[in-house]
């Protein structure tokens, strides 16, 4: 009975109840979506105060602004690199599984693609960098956009660090508004397995198994890859510099757990800061890399991306040249960066990039609504495990790791 009051025991618990209370009570699905969109709101309510106070104490409390540029440059580096070779793993899988073969376009559902092809067409791909600087910060917490939020945080922290003492006083004053915002996480953190069941229930209930049939290959193929991509291509990485990714995917259980039940991985942004600060990652690193790569470091929607465009051109029978495949690499390591903060942001950018290469025909994205929301927890999950790899990485670039603490907290080592 112990094991009940463990927090990863009673998610898995929450997925597993939610699977059959979707399967055997499909009407209960819209009730499931409220439960599981409140969870996630409990969570969203906080995260963008928290990622500032992170920003502020971590560089600001640190007063190394040069420290702060260059993690800033290789985290960016680092996310074009590796979602680089994510685009390339998922072509060359879709290639070989061949996932969309066989389909017949009877199979077509007749759904409305009014609203995935007009907001693909309102996506201003030069306009997404320009957004970075936001007109006005108060709108910037209130809509949790990460990117302002993290922009000006760091223009905040310069600002400080300038002040002398009355910068540390601030500083000291946002050292407690953080531990408070954090003890608001650790309660709402006992709701997850509520959090986990609702969001099951609703994807079970609302778009049932039956949808898995047709589109099962596509399922499996994409799974196949980003599980190929995380332990060959991260797994790579992580001994390259000197560490277990298996055992770091351990460490943070619980909230793999809680992303694959809600679906987002939104849900445990502040919890993961937090267990990486834990594990001996300095707070400006973590402050830095973990807001920049949920917008530049989107691996499993990269994969999505990669995959779903091969997967129709299929359907379609269409053979695209190697030079076609290199375009769509090209076009995607420009459109994936709009994925984030997006509602369906896999789906409107997919659109926006089949709407920009002009040869595959967009009805075929009806043919992805029922199982998008199966591939979801896949891509949530990958784009966790990419941005929680990749702290650790540019921390252990930057020496700005504790790896006595790593070793003792992550890999259970005295």
């Amino acid at each position: 009975m112990k094991y009940l009051k463990v927090l990863y025991v009673q998610v898995i618990i929450g997925i597993v109840l939610g699977v059959l209370t979707g399967w055997l009570f499909p009407s209960f699905a819209p009730t499931a979506k409220l439960i599981s969109e409140s969870f996630i709101n409990m969570i969203k309510m906080v995260i963008t105060p928290v990622i500032f106070l992170t920003i502020v104490l971590g560089i600001a409390g640190a007063g190394n602004l040069k420290k702060v540029g260059r993690v800033g440059g290789k985290g960016l580096l680092y996310f074009e690199v590796v979602t680089t070779f994510a685009l390339i793993i998922g072509l060359v899988v879709a290639n070989v599984l061949k996932p969309g073969v066989g389909i017949a376009t009877n199979h077509l559902p007749k759904e409305n693609l009014d609203k995935y092809t007009s907001a693909a067409k309102e996506m201003n791909w030069g306009e997404f960098f320009s957004h970075i600087i936001p007109t006005n910060i108060v709108d910037s917490f209130a809509k949790g956009d990460l990117l302002q939020v993290l922009f000006f945080g760091v223009l905040f922290s310069v600002a400080i660090t300038k002040m002398g003492t009355g910068g540390a006083r601030l500083i000291s004053v946002f050292e407690n508004l953080n531990k408070a915002f954090f003890n608001v996480i650790h309660i709402v953190m006992k709701f997850s397995p509520i959090g986990a069941f609702g969001g099951m229930a609703y994807t079970i209930g609302k778009f049932g198994f039956g949808s898995l049939v047709l589109l099962g290959n596509l399922l499996l193929s994409y799974y196949i890859t980003s599980l190929l991509f995380i332990f060959v291509v991260l797994n790579l990485i992580g001994r390259y510099y000197g560490f277990s990714v298996w055992k770091l995917l351990v460490y943070i259980k619980e909230e793999l757990l809680i992303v694959l039940g809600a679906s987002s991985s939104e849900a445990v942004l502040p919890n993961l800061m937090e267990k990486l600060e834990a594990a001996g990652c300095e707070r400006s690193v973590v402050g830095l890399i973990i807001p920049t790569g949920y917008s530049f470091n989107l691996d499993g929607t990269t994969i999505y991306l990669s995959m779903a465009t091969i997967f129709l051109a299929q359907v379609f029978d269409i053979n695209l040249t190697l030079a076609q495949q290199l375009t769509i690499i090209g076009v995607l390591l420009v459109t994936s960066k709009g994925a984030a903060g997006v509602t369906g942001s896999g789906f409107i950018v997919l659109t926006s990039t089949l709407t920009i290469l002009k040869v595959i025909p967009l009805e075929g994205l009806a043919l992805l609504i029922g199982v998008d929301r199966f591939m979801s927890e896949g891509r949530a999950l990958t784009n966790m495990i990419g941005n929680t790899i990749a702290t650790v990485i540019i921390a252990k670039s930057e020496k700005a790791i504790d790896m006595n603490v790593y070793r003792r907290v992550v890999e259970k080592r005295s």
